[in-house]
């Protein structure tokens, strides 16, 4: 490690200590290039809220250094709120607390709903303002209710209203520096106008997939990545394109573009997001497509590629090496269990992507 580079290490380390929150690596835009976001590699933790044994609050997950957290919600049809869990369709079974401060992070009830998880994320943020920008992975296990009104529109809302200033969303990639826009997403991305990764430091992007649920049970031509990616088409054509919170995934990336499963044409333009199994994208051939046009990728289970690891205690060495082979092969967060030590070390790493 160049010695600069300890140095603030130790700065950061002492500082933390100061001010009593945990020392957290900083986003190192010297050390990426300054890439774009889209041009950077982080990991992250598979169903971060759900392992209370491995992290009694969302806080500590984040402390790890981890650059994804992922949430899963229900949409609750009695109580009209966003519940966080695993299974429970009616109940919240998290690590998030109703934080008010970040002295607040380490302590209260669990059990909490979106709008918590949400707060938490963004309290942490703000207290470590040199931290990797977070991507928020949230699986809509029962996607949207509009009958409800837990629609696009509300859930926008509800998500800006809890990430605040920290949220880098949908606008912020169509808009140049000139303050003019790209007609849509795909033009965007293509352009590699995402924001400096250096820039981003404590900011946070929310990605959505469909759920477990309604892909079982609704055609899917209702799922949420549908449903959201017509919500942002409508709020472009309308000039409202400021009150998108967040971004679509095509969940199942493959080696040619994914994006022609959906019929509707018009909707392609506006997935920028992928997410895929890292086994599969690994073994598809083509993965350099995504990195070339500068898409977002999200790859789970990193344990999985041949030869097997692990799926939480593979050693240091080797977590490090499957890192590594998945940044080179063009994914920009990968996602595992490694929450055992000495494994988890590899929380913290950001690489150059491809």
């Amino acid at each position: 490690m160049p010695m600069i580079r300890r140095f603030r290490a130790a700065l950061l380390s002492l500082s933390a200590l100061l001010l009593g929150v945990s020392a957290i690596p900083a986003a190192h835009a010297d050390d990426i290039g300054g890439q774009t976001l889209a041009g950077v590699s982080g990991t992250g933790i598979h169903n971060t809220y759900n392992d209370k044994s491995a992290y009694t609050y969302l806080a500590n997950a984040l402390d790890t250094g981890t650059s994804l957290v992922e949430l899963d919600t229900w949409a609750n049809v009695f109580t009209r709120k966003w519940n966080v869990s695993h299974s429970n369709p009616l109940g919240s079974d998290n690590n998030c607390v109703k934080a008010g401060t970040a002295a607040d992070l380490y302590t209260g009830d669990r059990n909490q709903n979106l709008d918590s998880c949400l707060d938490d994320i963004r309290i942490w943020l703000q207290a470590h303002p040199t931290s990797h920008p977070i991507m928020i992975k949230i699986e809509m296990k029962n996607g949207f209710n509009n009958t409800l009104g837990m629609n696009p529109t509300s859930f926008d809302g509800y998500v800006k209203t809890h990430l605040g200033s920290v949220l880098y969303a949908p606008a912020d990639l169509l808009t140049r520096s000139d303050g003019t826009r790209y007609p849509d997403l795909d033009t965007a991305a293509r352009a590699d106008n995402w924001a400096d990764y250096g820039s981003l430091a404590g900011r946070a992007i929310v990605e959505i997939i469909p759920g477990t649920f309604e892909q079982a049970v609704d055609p899917a031509s209702s799922w949420s990545d549908v449903v959201y990616a017509q919500h942002l088409k409508d709020l472009a054509a309308a000039g409202s394109i400021s009150q998108a919170a967040i971004f679509p995934s095509v969940l199942g990336a493959q080696a040619v573009d994914p994006r022609t499963r959906y019929s509707d044409t018009t909707l392609r333009p506006w997935f920028v997001v992928f997410d895929a199994d890292a086994a599969a994208w690994v073994g598809d051939g083509n993965t350099e497509w995504y990195n070339a046009n500068h898409y977002l990728t999200v790859v789970t289970d990193a344990y999985d590629v041949p030869p097997a690891l692990s799926s939480s205690a593979p050693s240091l060495a080797d977590a490090q090496a499957r890192v590594a082979e998945l940044a080179a092969d063009g994914a920009s967060y990968i996602s595992s269990d490694w929450i055992t030590a000495p494994a988890n070390g590899v929380l913290g790493e950001v690489l150059a992507r491809g």
